[in-house]
């Protein structure tokens, strides 16, 4: 009997070493579309058991020979998998995306649209747009739980003038990120601002930080009155040269600033405004499970059911 996409992959998983997922566990776990069709349909429904629309009952439901759909097994009636997910009305085969995943997914710095147009055999254009839909996939709503975090803003597109940088011209952006220490699940949130203004940085963080949290932060002059929005504000005072005073430090975000920084110059060379954000959800969605314990692959393709629509 065929083992169903989740019996093959509970066996996978109980080999040492099954987080690194070679090229040749690609190849037998979706060896074609069917087999891509299929993962995505028990994604979506477990045992591939949901609602029949005409039916009116939850039902099981059977792939249907040379259509990318599954009917139920008591009327018949169809229901298509791919349908409110990336895939959604593309001519590019099913394989071909996950193929794409795998490499995006495979990497810790990122992957260019150009090395997907080599490796997977598309055009350019199907790459790119691969790229840009498998990127949303990426990209999380989180309100971080960590009891301690810390909040920095960065600046992305070239030096800027003036103290520490604060203000942005041209293509330079703000962004301001957010990092849980170990005490919480050591996520990390990034966000493309218009400002770095008093208002913009205490928004953000009333936005994604708990009430009551530790919160640390340099001595940059917007920080100032986070106590007051009922956060214990701790700050190390980089102007003076200080970076580290006991457990007072913003070491956590500034080390996946560096992360995003050499990863975005080394792989992509610049990055425009308008798609910033979709590089910063990529590098925070690989970071956030980096201690996951499973291929970012497999992460990758979890995300595929939970954005359908």
């Amino acid at each position: 009997m065929k083992k169903t996409v989740k019996e093959s992959r509970k066996q996978r998983q109980s080999i040492p070493g099954y987080q690194r997922y070679t090229f040749q566990d690609f190849n037998t776990e979706f060896p074609d579309d069917e087999a891509c069709l299929r993962f995505v349909a028990e994604q979506r429904w477990p045992d591939c058991r949901t609602m029949c629309e005409k039916c009116k009952k939850e039902r099981k439901h059977y792939p249907v020979t040379g259509r990318k759909a599954f009917a139920c097994d008591h009327c018949g009636n169809h229901i298509y998998p791919m349908a409110g997910t990336i895939f959604e009305k593309s001519t590019t085969r099913l394989r071909t995306w996950f193929h794409a995943m795998y490499l995006m997914g495979s990497t810790r710095c990122g992957i260019s649209a150009k090395q997907i147009q080599r490796d997977t055999g598309v055009t350019y254009k199907t790459a790119w747009r691969m790229f840009k839909q498998i990127r949303t996939l990426m990209s999380e709503d989180i309100r971080l739980e960590g009891s301690s975090v810390e909040m920095d803003e960065s600046v992305f597109g070239g030096r800027q003038k003036g103290q520490h940088g604060r203000k942005s011209t041209g293509n330079k952006s703000i962004v301001v990120g957010i990092a849980e220490r170990k005490s919480g699940k050591g996520r990390v949130l990034a966000m493309v601002a218009n400002d770095a203004t008093r208002a913009t940085l205490h928004g953000i963080a009333q936005e994604r930080i708990l009430p009551a949290s530790t919160v640390y932060t340099d001595d940059y002059n917007a920080y100032h009155g986070l106590a007051a929005k009922g956060y214990n504000h701790r700050r190390i005072n980089h102007s003076a040269g200080i970076y580290v005073m006991g457990n007072i430090h913003t070491q956590t975000i500034e080390g996946f600033w560096s992360l995003v920084k050499r990863g975005i110059g080394g792989v992509y060379h610049s990055v425009s405004k308008k798609y910033l954000q979709s590089y910063l959800d990529e590098y925070a969605f690989r970071y956030n499970r980096r201690e996951a314990g499973q291929p970012m692959f497999v992460s990758l393709l979890e995300q595929v059911a939970d954005k359908a629509n």
